[in-house]
């Protein structure tokens, strides 16, 4: 059986892809694997608490996923004024006396906009059975993605079996090599947790670093979208019949 959550975007939604560097890199338009499963295991420390959610790692991390996009989705994109350290250390720019460990500069932003619901479909990797875990920690998922994603969880989640999960249907693997994916697509690089991470890589407290390729993994995923229309401001993607 798969868990099936479905949410309703409550702001734009923003994820760089995992080779992106911080002052550009276009947005990725589906959430990643990696994302998700960060998403649950943060639900999970904040209800059940560390230990717990430590003990659910394993399990999470090797979770089926499948996603379910809206028939349109938007890509808008601007120029926005960051600020971050200077290469150099503090310094005076503006000839006040006072040395600012931090300068403004320019940087490249794509947000999404999601023309409906979102739907998300889990699995246990080990066993078909009712995942009691992922029914508890779909509801406590408020955002995806870059931190300010949010979105609002419709309806209690549902068990489905597999055969309500066709491609026809409009469901994408995320977690597994696509058997078959529409011609003239949108390839996305999305990332994926490895079988080597442990509870410590996930542990933002933890000096354990995560390596991509090897903690870290890419899969590559053609998503059922072309471009319908594009401007200097925005690009809108459509699903393919």
């Amino acid at each position: 059986m798969w868990t099936v959550a479905q949410y309703i975007p409550v702001a734009l939604f923003s994820l760089k892809p995992a080779t992106a560097t911080s002052s550009g890199g276009k947005t990725l338009i589906c959430p990643t694997p990696f994302a998700i499963k960060m998403a649950l295991l943060d639900a999970a420390l904040r209800t059940l608490g560390q230990n717990e959610g430590k003990r659910l790692w394993p399990t999470i991390r090797d979770l089926r996923l499948m996603v379910n996009l809206p028939e349109r989705v938007s890509v808008i994109n601007t120029f926005t004024k960051i600020v971050r350290p200077k290469k150099h250390g503090p310094s005076d720019d503006s000839g006040t006396g006072l040395m600012t460990p931090l300068g403004s500069t320019i940087a490249y932003r794509e947000y999404v906009s999601f023309g409906g619901a979102i739907q998300l479909a889990a699995q246990l990797a080990t066993e078909d059975t009712i995942p009691v875990m992922l029914t508890d920690l779909f509801p406590q998922i408020n955002y995806l993605g870059k931190r300010g994603g949010f979105v609002q969880l419709l309806k209690m989640p549902d068990q489905v079996g597999q055969s309500n999960l066709s491609t026809d249907q409009g469901w994408i693997t995320l977690t597994e090599d696509q058997a078959q994916f529409s011609f003239g697509g949108t390839l996305q690089i999305l990332d994926d947790c490895g079988s080597k991470m442990t509870f410590d890589h996930a542990d933002i407290y933890s000096s354990k670093r995560i390596t991509l390729g090897k903690e870290r993994i890419l899969r590559h995923i053609v998503l059922p979208y072309q471009v319908a229309r594009s401007s200097r401001g925005f690009t809108l993607y459509e699903r393919i019949p």
